[in-house]
């Protein structure tokens, strides 16, 4: 199946099924309809408008990371 006819079949989703509500929860932009959300809505859309955010690290973890992408680095070389 192209792109296209992916595109063209989720577009032609309803709204009743499964995956057409959470599409349609994480479309919303209305503040007036997302603050009546339901609890699971807010949570299917707060996840999806929360990708992408970084996390915050402290200093340890951010430390820790590095060490094992150079150990990883190392044992690549063959080091």
């Amino acid at each position: 199946m192209t792109w296209g006819e992916f595109c063209a079949l989720l577009s032609g989703l309803m709204p009743d099924t499964p995956l057409g509500e959470v599409v349609s929860i994480r479309c919303e932009s209305d503040p007036k309809r997302i603050e009546h959300f339901t609890p699971a809505q807010r949570r299917i859309y707060d996840n999806w408008a929360g990708r992408g955010i970084r996390m915050e690290q402290d200093e340890t973890q951010y430390q820790e990371a590095m060490r094992q992408i150079e150990r990883l680095f190392l044992s690549l070389g063959g080091g």
